[in-house]
C-alpha cells in the first residue's frame, strides 16, 4: 500500500504529474489546431489602388548596390509593374517571363532581391527568395508575398535570372 502511494505521488500511475497546486494538467485539446494567421492582411484588389514596382532584371546575377547609387541613373533594364503588396513571387515570376526571354528558359531560376536605402542613404541589395521559371513540381519561395518579405513601398525589385 505504501509503495503504491509513493508511485502515485511520483507520477507512476500513468496520470500526468500534478502541478504545484496538486491538480493534474488539463488534457490536450482535441481536433486540428487552428490554421496559422497570415502575417499580412490580404488586399482587396478591387478596392485598393496598386503600387508601382520598379523591377530590374539581369541575366547571371544581381545588380551591384553601386548600380543604384545615383538617382536617375539606375540600370536600363527596368520594367515597371503595377501590383499589390500581397503579390506572390510566383505572380512576379510570370510577369518577368512576359518581358524577358531569358526567364522563359525551361531551366531558368529567378532570384529576387529588394533594393532600398539603409539609414545612411546607401543602397542595400537583400535577397528575399528564389523561384523556378517552370516549377515542374519544385517549389522554393513562390508562395511568399511581398508583404511577408517586408517589402516597403518605394523599394526596387532586382531579379537575377540564373
Amino acid at each position: 500500500m505504501e509503495k503504491r502511494i509513493r508511485d502515485e505521488k511520483a507520477g507512476g500511475s500513468g496520470n500526468p504529474p500534478p502541478r504545484a497546486t496538486g491538480r493534474p494538467l488539463p488534457p490536450p485539446p482535441r481536433g486540428l489546431p487552428p490554421p496559422p494567421r497570415p502575417r499580412f492582411e490580404p488586399v482587396d484588389r478591387e478596392k485598393t489602388c496598386p503600387l508601382l514596382l520598379r523591377v530590374f532584371t539581369k541575366v547571371g546575377g544581381h545588380h551591384d548596390k553601386e548600380d543604384f547609387a545615383v538617382r536617375g541613373k539606375e540600370p536600363k533594364d527596368e520594367v515597371q509593374i503595377y501590383t499589390w503588396k500581397d503579390a506572390t513571387l510566383h505572380e512576379l515570376t510570370d510577369l518577368v517571363k512576359e518581358v524577358s526571354p531569358a526567364a522563359r528558359r525551361r531551366d531558368a531560376k529567378l532570384s529576387f532581391a529588394f533594393v532600398y536605402p539603409d539609414k545612411h542613404g546607401r543602397f542595400v541589395v537583400r535577397e528575399v527568395g528564389k523561384t523556378y521559371s517552370y516549377g515542374n513540381g519544385r517549389r522554393l519561395d513562390e508562395g511568399k508575398a511581398l508583404a511577408e518579405l517586408n517589402f516597403q513601398i518605394g523599394d526596387y525589385l532586382d531579379v537575377a535570372i540564373l
